[in-house]
């Protein structure tokens, strides 16, 4: 059983290769992938994950590529976590953002408008060789903007099975189980949303309704912090936790503060976090994950993919927080929307569960940013720029429109490399 990693020389695959070690058993996985454009990052990381993997006892081979198709031909699963422009590119989006006194992170704001234009042709493109040499295979997507470029992926690839995958739900599980002393696969969570953009509203342990106690514990960790991600007044009115990075929508000036402190940035913070984790990865002598591979992000990464993976293979039916095409679970909202929310896995696919629409004040949000979504997939596919135009003023976090038409143009220019869809 092959599976194919596309960016296989990201610094965050030796977690991955960690999680497959530890499930090889349950899911025998007989050939890893690895494939990255950077052959010198390849061959660290790669050399790295090879010797993780024989001090395990060789579960599996490690193979390297620098070639796309030659990497999934024949894979039964394929899973991405590249960044088109490699980290120079989150960089530039994010001073992007900065010069234009807009958010600048990698997923939301004028960043993630950035990096999802670059990102889509490449995805669809790697859409393209699945159906051909690896016909049938799932792709599971951590790329970010990992539900915009899902919501592209289920639009312009239908016939390839395309799944979100993001850490911030298995982190609330992770928290929750936690807090009861259990294992994570006891509890349950209800959250609905979008990729980034997402509410937990219940949670469950063993059937055991413990919202309420879950809840009062969140909103206590809020009211100590001395600069929480949201006011503790808003999880009380909303009733709900919201995701971490809505602060970006509920706290925009003070974000937009926060950059002019720069540098380092976030990617330029991660930049040396990388450099010194390649530089470990290169000790012949290292064959376990460093301890610094945790200031990287990412928390859980592996065990959300690999868990994912495994539900697939041995038909599990258990539940899992992904990015899919709802198809109706959500009554009232159009069933294409790629939504964040609870499924259940088998090895017939995913299944979204049924599930309560928001309540207005977060679903008008999400309408929103759902709209700017589907106009940035069909810029990125068309190199429409009234479509970019549009995208841009639609999201909350963009430009109004007097200023659109100059910051779209500065975008095209500063990424003109990566996107060739604008050249005209």
């Amino acid at each position: 059983m092959k599976v194919a990693v596309i960016g296989g020389g990201s610094t965050y695959t030796p977690e991955l290769v960690s999680g497959f070690i530890k499930y090889a058993e349950s899911f025998p996985v007989t050939e890893l992938a690895l494939m990255d454009i950077d052959a010198e990052r390849l061959e660290i990381v790669g050399g790295f994950a090879q010797r993780m993997v024989a001090a395990a006892g060789n579960p599996f081979a490690v193979t390297l590529h620098t070639d796309r198709r030659a990497a999934v031909t024949g894979a039964r699963y394929v899973t991405t976590q590249m960044r088109v422009g490699q980290m120079a590119a989150r960089r530039e989006d994010e001073y992007l953002g900065k010069r234009w006194g807009l958010v600048g992170q990698e997923t939301t704001g004028i960043g993630g408008f950035a990096k999802a234009l670059r990102t889509i042709p490449v995805l669809l493109a790697l859409a393209a060789d699945m159906r051909e040499l690896a016909p049938g295979a799932p792709l599971i997507n951590f790329t970010n903007p990992s539900g915009l470029v899902t919501q592209a992926l289920s639009l312009y690839a239908p016939d390839v099975r395309s799944v979100g995958l993001c850490n911030s739900p298995i982190g609330y599980r992770m928290r929750i189980a936690r807090q009861f002393s259990v294992g994570p696969e006891r509890v349950q969570l209800d959250l609905l949303g979008l990729n980034h953009l997402m509410w937990v509203r219940g949670a469950k342990v063993d059937g055991e309704d413990v919202w309420p106690t879950v809840f009062q514990a969140a909103i206590a960790e809020i009211e100590a912090q001395d600069d929480p991600p949201y006011p503790a007044a808003l999880m009380r009115a909303q009733g709900m936790i919201p995701t971490y990075y809505l602060r970006y929508f509920y706290r925009t000036p003070h974000v937009v503060a926060e950059q002019e402190h720069w540098p380092p940035s976030r990617a330029e913070a991660v930049m040396e976090v990388e450099k010194a984790l390649l530089a470990k990865y290169a000790d012949p002598s290292l064959t376990t994950p460093p301890p610094e591979l945790e200031k990287r992000g990412g928390a859980y990464y592996s065990t959300a993919a690999v868990h994912l993976l495994r539900a697939m293979h041995n038909d599990e039916g258990s539940i899992h927080e992904v990015n899919v095409p709802h198809r109706g679970a959500v009554p009232g909202w159009p069933e294409d929307w790629v939504l964040e929310l609870p499924c259940r896995v088998d090895a017939q696919g995913v299944h979204p569960l049924p599930a309560e629409p928001l309540a207005e004040p977060m679903a008008g949000l999400v309408h929103r940013v759902k709209s700017y979504e589907l106009l940035t997939a069909k810029a990125a596919v068309t190199g429409d720029r009234d479509a970019a135009l549009l995208a841009l003023i639609a999201n909350p976090l963009g430009p109004d429109a007097d200023r659109a038409p100059a910051v779209l143009d500065d975008l095209i220019r500063t990424h003109a490399a990566y996107l060739p869809q604008f050249s005209g």
